[in-house]
């Protein structure tokens, strides 16, 4: 019985967001997903990681792209090393796919609290190869969407991955872990005014690829009706590898990303 009930609330998150989670005129400050989803995290990586292999044929269909520049930034506490999977998978697509070379992720700590240095690093790679495409996964995902807003000049396009951008720190189960690493508190004035800034429709096409089953961030703030969104079924670990939003990725950079949930 217990298990049964369990089964169908997890079914009804996935689905449909709470009520208090449309979007609307304010912040949203939705729930974060539930904690059983939170602990199924690493064996659901586990899992993925195992099967990686059956998905093998399926990357290696994947058409060229556009080609052009692009910069993945990583997500939190993560660094360039963590993106080698998906540099490497569009480097045979064709693009000119880099890191973003500013370390571990660590909020405002690594790109300055108006992205500075990251906006440095992206103009100097648009001073060698044009317009940069930024993938951002997570939170790099949301310092992306800052640069967009901030230079939009040097970018030609924005993909998100599991980045929380739409929605307060609280809508996910790892908040506490992201004030400890940058200093900064997700209740900070000046933290929700940044936030709500970097949720504003950007002035660059931009693509949200997001999943209803992430147990670290509430999946229905890490898209919004103004940006393209793609539904995937991974979790938040190792979302950047998992053969699904790699292929959701290339779709998006090659502009065949198909628009859900407007």
């Amino acid at each position: 019985m217990v298990l049964s009930r369990l089964q169908t609330g997890l079914a009804r998150w996935r689905s449909e967001p709470p009520p208090h989670a449309r979007f609307g005129t304010a912040f949203l400050a939705p729930p974060p997903p539930p904690k059983v989803l939170a602990a199924s995290e690493v064996p659901r990586v586990a899992w993925m990681l195992a099967t990686r292999w059956r998905h093998a044929a399926a990357l290696a269909a994947v058409p060229a792209g556009r080609g052009g520049a692009v910069m993945v930034l990583p997500g939190l506490f993560d660094a360039d090393g963590s993106s080698l999977v998906l540099r490497r998978f569009l480097r045979r697509l064709g693009y000119r796919a880099e890191g973003w070379g500013l370390g571990r992720n660590l909020g405002v700590k690594s790109v300055g609290v108006e992205a500075e240095r990251l906006i440095a690093r992206v103009a100097a790679l648009h001073a060698e190869a044009g317009p940069v495409t930024l993938v951002g996964i997570s939170l790099g995902g949301i310092m992306a969407r800052l640069v967009a807003h901030r230079r939009p000049d040097l970018v030609a396009r924005v993909v998100t991955v599991s980045s929380p951008y739409a929605g307060g720190g609280r809508a996910t189960n790892v908040w506490r872990a992201f004030e400890w690493a940058t200093g900064e508190r997700v209740d900070d004035p000046a933290v929700i005014a940044r936030s709500e800034a970097i949720a504003a429709p950007l002035p660059v096409p931009c693509t949200a690829i997001w999943s209803p089953r992430d147990g670290f961030v509430n999946g229905f703030i890490c898209r919004d009706p103004s940006a393209e969104a793609v539904e995937v079924t991974s979790g938040h670990l190792g979302v950047h590898i998992h053969p699904e939003v790699l292929i959701a990725i290339a779709g998006a950079l090659a502009g065949d990303a198909v628009a859900q949930d407007r």
